[in-house]
């Protein structure tokens, strides 16, 4: 793995530890249970950072925990879902690109 993945996969690591320490600080009502559990699942799973950015607002919204906590962890959602969005995009491209050329033939030994 490049130095470069080990680094994305750290970070998103620390953000769901970030979110899940954020979790256990919520009030003990029902709404609150609802978001936690909800926001648990989506942080711990790369690919719904999506999701974890809404659910991140709604806490902030409705002020389960003191907001600058929050705000952090809502940035750093915000950026992970960008540098995931990016890296589908260039896949996408990238694979457009190889249907695109024609095959490489290859030569026959004389």
């Amino acid at each position: 793995m490049s130095e470069q993945s080990e680094a994305l996969k750290e970070r998103t690591m620390v953000f769901a530890i970030d979110v899940l320490r954020l979790v256990d600080r919520f009030p003990d009502t029902a709404g609150a249970r609802v978001i936690a559990y909800q926001l648990a699942k989506c942080s711990t799973s790369v690919g719904a950072t999506g999701e974890s950015v809404y659910r991140l607002e709604i806490v902030k919204r409705i002020h389960l925990v003191d907001g600058s906590e929050t705000s952090a962890v809502l940035q750093e959602s915000i950026e992970l879902g960008a540098i995931f969005s990016r890296s589908s995009g260039t896949a996408r491209a990238n694979a457009r690109e190889r249907r695109a050329q024609p095959p490489m033939t290859k030569s026959m030994p004389k």
